[in-house]
């Protein structure tokens, strides 16, 4: 099967939808599908290239918004190109990855006027937020406005979690069912057995200290704020909080100077997996997921999971022997969450277990492409 995946962000760019497009695309084309990925350029890239795996990769030029999380195509000769070239190769599917990027209702447009099947996959579980009242409340009306116009031209709709699907009601959009986001098990663990570098030696860190972890993107929504208040009350002496990931609050964290918060910055996959590896705790006290790769890297990675919830990580963490779901992202939370999971390692030990033992049975990417084969199969 020839099957186009239209992605408006990519690789190098780290993100849920990122990796969705990357695990997906590289399961499907082991499989013998012939798969291209439409992107945006943010990093001045090759418009056209072959990754290792086969997948072809064409990127538009784009105009970079909200610091890369809203790239939008622009319409000009390469643009025609590539179109050109996707529909020339004869697609038997076009996916949509993420409803709300003029990049998606372009592909279903493309789709329609070519009579392609197309599917959108959802990827959220709220509205965009830029934490402005004034501009979040212009943003809601506009993706109801270009949902809107999605729902002219593809009929199909998944989401990466049971969540996501329910959000998708919200515009009044049916979904057929779940496509989950999910992890490569096997990627990880050689990760895990030769880690690129020991992070506790790296940050001077003792070999029964407790390490508390938070990997993404670092901005108010995610709760990384909230995360380091709650880290400073915890009465325990030896404890670590390693922070991975880029944003606004990253200056804002680092000129603190905070004793025993340690931040990363932005840091490729192979030294997230090396520091998941010293890490006992993994918190993410996130307001918005659809469902959070980085939990599902960290339960895989064999951490104790402490998580809001939201999206669609209670569809793993589903209860207290799996890990701690918040019912909110407060600070009073946020600490009693912490403190109990620091607090009872053996409780920590199980959880750990169940929750990988859950993981490798549900969310992988063979049953999730397993999944997504069945539905190109269908008429």
């Amino acid at each position: 099967m020839n099957i186009c995946i239209f992605s408006a962000n990519y690789l190098p760019n780290i993100g849920g939808i990122e990796r969705y497009t990357y695990y997906s695309s590289k399961e499907l084309a082991k499989r013998g599908h012939s798969v291209t990925i439409v992107t945006s350029n943010l990093y001045n890239l090759p418009s056209k290239e072959v990754s290792e795996d086969g997948v072809k990769i064409l990127r538009y030029d784009c105009i970079n918004l909200i610091g890369g999380r809203f790239p939008v195509f622009k319409h000009n000769k390469l643009q025609k190109e590539i179109d050109k070239e996707v529909i020339g190769s004869k697609p038997d599917l076009i996916i949509a990855n993420a409803r709300f990027y003029f990049h998606s209702l372009h592909a279903m447009k493309l789709a329609k006027k070519h009579g392609v099947r197309c599917i959108c996959i959802e990827h959220g579980t709220m509205h965009l937020t830029v934490n402005n009242s004034f501009f979040d409340y212009l943003g809601e009306k506009f993706e109801h406005f270009l949902t809107w116009i999605d729902k002219k031209y593809c009929k199909e709709y998944y989401g990466v979690s049971k969540a996501a699907c329910e959000w998708s009601g919200h515009f009044g959009i049916e979904s057929k069912g779940v496509l989950y986001n999910s992890i490569d098990v096997d990627e990880i663990e050689t990760m895990l057995e030769n880690p690129v570098t020991n992070y506790k030696k790296e940050l001077g860190l003792g070999d029964n200290t407790t390490v508390i972890a938070y990997t993404g993107r670092m901005i108010p929504e995610k709760g990384v704020d909230t995360l380091v208040d709650a880290f400073l009350k915890l009465e325990t002496e030896d404890k670590a909080l390693i922070l991975a990931g880029d944003g606004p609050l990253f200056k804002e964290i680092k000129q603190k100077d905070i004793r025993g918060v340690y931040q990363l910055g932005k840091i490729d996959f192979e030294h997230v997996i090396a520091m998941l590896k010293s890490t006992d705790i993994f918190c993410l006290p996130s307001r918005s997921e659809g469902f959070s790769t980085s939990v599902l890297e960290a339960v895989a990675a064999r951490c104790y999971i402490i998580t809001t919830k939201t999206g669609g990580t209670k569809e793993l963490i589903s209860g207290g022997e799996y890990g701690t779901l918040m019912d909110s992202n407060s600070p009073e939370e946020v600490f009693s969450a912490l403190n109990n999971a620091v607090n009872h390692p053996e409780k920590r030990k199980k959880a750990i277990d169940n929750a990988y033992l859950r993981l490798i049975d549900n969310f992988t990417w063979i049953k999730t492409v397993d999944k997504l084969e069945s539905i190109i199969k269908q008429v």
